[in-house]
């Protein structure tokens, strides 16, 4: 197992380093560059600018850029913000937290929501609730996130039980800590259902299938024959085997945690990274998008690890040599 371990860490190495030359060139591809909307501005002076370009080292060859920032990225340097004038790592960390906030609360209560219905739709297979979820289901994978998100804000605009847009309220620093985290949790309600919709569509329909799959195995047809309780049967025999391959999608799961969100977070007003990524693109502040495609690689090879090990320990038939 540790070999195993090590072997997935060291392919980390290769994958990031083609991430990172990729996107550099796809950036440098884009005409102009961070500095280049400031030549239209009659207060910046021509030498202020070429000044900028020789701090931020953009008056250096490509390849020298991208070798610097890679140097840097080595000793875990990962640039310096040109529109925010702050190191990249700095300005990361003072979003990160949002988005693993917005995006573990969904994922937690798309799983908790979809693990159950899943089981309950394949229980009562080809009846009315299994239409009805059926339905229910294929709605939430249809409809993209920007339109929920879209129908979710004028519910709250509407109805005015939710909060509309936005991590906190106007009056968030004259509160107690109490009612700071009060305050994040409700205006956290809205965007946690909007995001777990479509998770909860996909886990429901994957679950109802290994469901329906696993009861026509024969040991679950030898442990009804033996006259085991239908409950022990379900809960013990079936669900534990029908949930297995469900753990090998909490891999990817995790490591979309960057980049399930971005949509919804530019919509709401979420200040998360999906925000800071679209921003930073459309200021072709590279070194921030850069950056931000590093930390998502790796929380997509960690999840699709923990995935793996989740997988071997809940089903003693994994094993990896």
């Amino acid at each position: 197992m540790i070999r195993y371990v090590a072997r997935r860490l060291l392919q980390l190495i290769p994958m990031l380093l083609g991430i990172t030359l990729i996107t550099f060139v796809v950036m440098q591809l884009a005409p102009g560059d961070f500095l280049s909307e400031m030549r239209m501005n009659p207060v910046v002076s021509p030498e202020r600018i070429e000044q900028m370009r020789h701090n931020f080292g953009l008056d250096q060859p490509k390849p020298v850029q991208y070798l610097r920032w890679l140097g840097g990225l080595l000793r875990g340097d990962f640039g310096y913000s040109f529109a925010f004038q702050i190191p990249v790592l700095d300005l990361i960390g003072t979003r990160v937290g949002n988005t693993l906030l917005l995006n573990v609360s969904a994922f937690l209560f798309a799983w908790v929501i979809a693990v159950p219905l899943g089981i309950y739709s394949a229980l009562n297979n080809y009846r009315f609730g299994d239409h009805a979820l059926t339905v229910g289901a294929l709605l939430g994978i249809s409809l993209p996130t920007f339109f929920t998100g879209l129908l979710g804000l004028y519910f709250a605009y509407e109805t005015k039980w939710l909060p509309i847009g936005g991590m906190t309220s106007v009056e968030y620093d004259f509160m107690d800590p109490f009612g700071k985290m009060a305050d994040v949790a409700w205006h956290l309600v809205l965007p946690v259902i909007i995001l777990g919709l479509g998770g909860i569509a996909g886990l429901m329909r994957q679950m109802r299938a290994n469901m329906l799959e696993v009861m026509e195995q024969d040991y679950v047809r030898t442990a009804r024959s033996k006259g085991l309780a239908g409950g022990v049967v379900i809960w013990k025999h079936a669900v534990r085997n029908a949930i297995n391959p469900l753990i090998t999608l909490f891999g990817f799961a995790l490591g979309g945690l960057l980049s399930g969100s971005a949509i919804l977070e530019n919509i709401i007003g979420w200040p998360g990274l999906g925000n800071l990524l679209l921003e930073a693109v459309q200021k072709k502040d590279l070194y921030v998008v850069m950056g931000s495609l590093v930390i998502g690689s790796i929380m997509l090879v960690t999840g699709n690890l923990i995935s793996d090990l989740l997988l071997a320990y809940v089903d003693p038939r994994v094993r990896y040599d």
